[in-house]
């Protein structure tokens, strides 16, 4: 009976038994790091960590805006994106995401998300033809004329007083304009919630885009009716009234 056999394994498992004892026991074997999180460079990975709770999973939109919106994207500018991402926005649920505002993102990461959503998701000429207003507002917006436009752009939706409809939610509800900056609702105004089928600025009446002006007096009367402390049942004043009656009485 030949010995080959016996041999080619024999040389075979040697083999196995070398390599295996080419890496010190209980030391790990290379590749096998984890990597740090300041270190973490994948756009999935930081947007699917930091992004998608409230933008949904690939920006397809979830309690806030769907940024792979191209419209939207073509609206924003890549460094006012980069600023929000870093600082978060004052006065929503926003947080900053920057080291150096209290976050856990250094600033190439920050850069890799910002970057990314454009590269990913913008669609170069999406508005060509068309005439879009400005993302930030120029002029100051007049809460009378605001009203005018709510019920002739948005109140077959959303109800003449904003309180909602069978087609939309209820907009001057006072927990979500506490939570939502004047320039995130001029964002929605623009840009609409393709995911809930809120259209953009020129599909809310056919053949009738909003004017630069119109989107900013509707963002103006949606301001208005936001509450000064919300989420109290009574006012500040009657708080502070309350409080000091008690203490007269003590």
């Amino acid at each position: 009976m030949s010995r080959i056999p016996y041999l080619s394994a024999f040389v075979f498992l040697s083999l196995i038994l070398l390599s295996a004892c080419s890496t010190p026991h209980g030391q790990p074997q290379k590749g096998s790091e984890a990597v740090a999180p300041n270190q973490v460079l994948e756009f999935a990975t930081l947007y699917a960590q930091n992004c998608a709770g409230c933008h949904g999973p690939e920006g397809r939109g979830g309690a806030s805006i769907a940024l792979a919106n191209p419209v939207y994207l073509a609206i924003v500018d890549e460094t006012a994106v980069h600023n929000v991402v870093a600082n978060g926005a004052r006065g929503t649920s926003m947080p900053a995401f920057a080291e150096s505002a209290g976050g856990l993102l250094t600033d190439e990461q920050i850069n890799v998300i910002t970057s990314g959503m454009f590269s990913r998701w913008e669609r170069k000429g999406i508005l060509d033809g068309t005439n879009p207003p400005s993302y930030s507002a120029k002029t100051t917006g007049d809460v009378a004329r605001g009203e005018i436009a709510f019920k002739t752009y948005c109140a077959s939706c959303h109800g003449s007083e904003g309180r909602g409809g069978a087609k939309g939610s209820a907009v001057t509800d006072g927990s979500f304009l506490a939570l939502v900056s004047n320039q995130g609702l001029r964002s929605i105004v623009i840009t609409g919630r393709t995911e809930l089928g809120a259209p953009d600025w020129r599909g809310n009446v056919p053949g009738k885009p909003m004017s630069e002006q119109e989107i900013t007096d509707v963002v103006a009367w949606l301001a208005s009716r936001r509450m000064q402390n919300p989420g109290q049942p009574y006012s500040a004043s009657n708080h502070a009234q309350h409080h000091y009656s008690e203490h007269l009485e003590k």
